[in-house]
């Protein structure tokens, strides 16, 4: 049955210490508090739908936490030369996140390249996203999340400090393949793999746990690359439990990044599955197109994304207008309708006629069994030669 009928259907001064304890002693409640709201209330609404398990991630990270490995501060300051600008990769609202070298546990020999992410001392918001973050990533696991190796929260008179151990991802992100033009072009093929790859690790989170987990703030810059251009999903300050039994949402301030929130949960700030599934429409128009979801250096007209492809219909002639010129045209143009057609769904205006993450995987994976690439322009086929020999470690830096 094609992937599309479902939705024809649906028309201070203590002592210094490092404090492993104190990611376990919040509360259910608290956990899925991250965003800031007036006193943090969660109010979802009572529905007779789909519900999730009752279980919470809190409950779950007490029976998962010993997975994760406990840092001492002195550790991670040598392991980053004192959190060295040259070992600086990337800067969030998180804070800087540097790369380093750790001593494996148990005394095994070499050292292990990891990424860690330094808590910028501003407070309480920032403990409460980085709690988040130890909490949902100790208890997930999945190919296509990124792995948290351990934590370290060390509290004095100085203030505390709060740090995240992830494995390391030499690739960098998503966004930095398709809009920094240093980078070269991402083929086809491989921007299929890794769109197939993060809606599998979307669907885990919002199908394949005890507990019901909402992304919240899926784009391309928090997709990030391996060595072998496999993406996993990356930052979870903001991610939130899903409704318990007999709610369809939950109420809460809204968070996220503008051009990727899903316009229902901005207007009313009900948070549900189907907003990142919103937001990971957007970003596959992203995949096609080569262009931010948002971009003020475009003519006005072209500054939305989304705006800019309706005038470009999926079926008509000109829908090859909004392909990524990088791609040369190398590209099944079946399987881009086919990827467009997919994206549309995801950004209907009713979050309940969108698909689920699953159905999304399934679409996906039939975009990718289509005709093989091809060329759409009498341009040059040395061209589609030359990117063909191309490999993913000539893309490596």
């Amino acid at each position: 049955m094609a992937c599309f009928g479902w939705f024809r259907k649906k028309a201070k001064g203590a002592p210094e210490r490092n404090s492993g304890p104190a990611v376990t002693a919040l509360s259910s409640s608290s956990a899925s508090r991250s965003d800031g709201s007036a006193a943090g209330k969660q109010n979802p609404s009572r529905s007779t739908g789909p519900s999730a398990s009752q279980r919470s991630i809190p409950a779950l990270y007490e029976e998962r936490a010993h997975n994760l490995r406990v840092f001492e501060y002195d550790e991670l300051r040598a392991a980053t030369d004192n959190f060295s600008r040259m070992n600086k990769i990337g800067e969030g609202g998180f804070g800087g996140v540097y790369k380093g070298y750790i001593i494996p546990p148990d005394g095994e020999e070499g050292r292990t390249l990891v990424a860690i992410k330094k808590l910028n001392q501003r407070g309480l918001q920032g403990h409460k996203q980085w709690l988040v973050e130890v909490q949902f990533l100790g208890v997930v696991e999945h190919q296509n999340l990124v792995k948290l190796l351990g934590y370290c929260a060390k509290d004095g008179e100085r203030g505390i400090e709060r740090l995240l151990v992830y494995e390391f991802m030499p690739n960098k992100s998503l966004e930095d393949h398709l809009f920094n033009r240093a980078y070269p072009a991402l083929p086809w093929n491989l921007r299929l793999h890794i769109a197939l790859g993060v809606a599998q690790g979307l669907a885990y989170l919002h199908e394949g746990l005890d507990v019901q987990v909402i992304y919240r703030d899926f784009k391309a810059s928090n997709v990030l690359l391996d060595k072998e251009f496999n993406p996993k999903l990356s930052d979870f300050g903001l991610a939130r439990e899903g409704p318990t039994d007999g709610h369809t949402h939950v109420t809460t301030a809204v968070v996220g990044t503008y051009g990727y929130a899903a316009p229902d949960y901005i207007e009313t700030g009900h948070l549900t599955i189907k907003s990142d599934v919103w937001s990971f429409g957007v970003v596959l128009y992203e995949i096609l197109t080569g262009r931010h979801s948002l971009d003020r250096n475009r003519p006005t007209n072209e500054q939305k994304l989304l705006d800019w492809v309706r005038q470009f219909p999926v079926e008509a002639r000109k829908f090859t207008m909004i392909m990524d010129p990088r791609l040369r045209s190398e590209y099944s143009l079946e399987a881009a309708r086919k990827i467009a057609k997919l994206a549309n769904s995801c950004l209907v205006k009713n979050p309940k006629e969108r698909p689920s993450m699953s159905q999304v995987v399934e679409c996906l994976k039939q975009a990718m069994q289509m005709d093989p690439v091809k060329e759409h322009t009498s341009g040059n086929k040395s061209n589609r030669k030359k990117t063909d020999a191309v490999s993913l470690s000539s893309r490596s830096h």
